[in-house]
């Protein structure tokens, strides 16, 4: 009896996506491995291939990055700065992130667009929303950078808001740990991690996912957070199918 390899078409239906557009958060410190400033080319290069492997599935992906790699706004306030210019000066930070990524996803072949919420003509796109969507149709990985355009807003807040003008299924929060816990699990070693909760107990318990603004608007618009770790190679693409380790908020989790 000859045994014949498993062929591409039944690979594709052990994995199979469960959603059709998503959106991915990855905070600025992700994307600098064990540094403290800047970029791991190593992470960026990862991370980038696991978003490839997505859309390889037939999910539209688009994202939304921070910037605290470079640049924290709220850090700059509290040292004195002004607010608004200092949240300003870290949508700029979410700029270079975000042209760091778009580089390194179009070397894998990945086409991409970055559209900003502060208008820089010469390096990308401005942020309309009927662009963007039509980007995504196309099957281009969408980054949407400088946040809301507005100071007093965070990029969780911005990936709330996105992913509502897209009608995305869900949003993948990229973070350092896999799902969410009552207490973070590096200084706590009995600390509970969570398979599932509501938007209402992230929100009464205080635990630190995603800014109250963002789980809120989360919540209105009944778009489910999915919580995994950034760090582990295709998780993204696990998760997105339904399998892997990971914490989803949603209504009556």
């Amino acid at each position: 009896m000859i045994i014949m390899p498993l062929s591409s078409k039944l690979t594709e239906a052990v994995k199979k996506p469960i959603y059709k557009k998503v959106l991915l958060k990855i905070s600025g410190e992700a994307l600098m491995g064990k540094g403290n400033y800047g970029h791991d080319q190593e992470i960026v290069k990862r991370i980038c291939a696991d978003v490839k492997e997505v859309t390889e599935m037939g999910t539209q992906v688009c994202l939304v990055v921070g910037g605290g790699n470079i640049y924290r706004g709220m850090s700059g306030a509290e040292h004195g700065m002004e607010r608004a210019s200092a949240d300003y000066m870290g949508m700029l930070a979410t700029v270079l992130n975000a042209l760091a990524l778009q580089n390194e996803l179009e070397k894998i072949e990945v086409e991409t667009r970055v559209l900003s919420a502060i208008q820089m003509m010469e390096v990308c796109e401005p942020y309309i929303r009927r662009r963007a969507i039509r980007h995504m149709e196309h099957g281009r990985v969408v980054i949407f950078a400088a946040g809301t355009g507005n100071p007093f807003f965070t990029t969780d807040t911005t990936a709330a808001l996105r992913a509502a003008e897209m009608g995305c299924d869900a949003i993948f929060k990229g973070t350092q740990v896999d799902g969410v816990y009552s207490a973070d699990p590096k200084k706590d070693k009995n600390a509970e991690r969570y398979e599932s909760l509501s938007y209402s107990k992230v929100l009464k318990n205080d635990l630190k996912v995603m800014d109250a603004s963002a789980i809120s608007l989360a919540r209105e618009n009944n778009i489910p957070i999915i919580v995994f770790s950034v760090h582990k190679a295709s998780e993204f693409s696990r998760v997105v199918c339904g399998e892997g380790k990971f914490t989803i908020i949603k209504h009556g989790g």
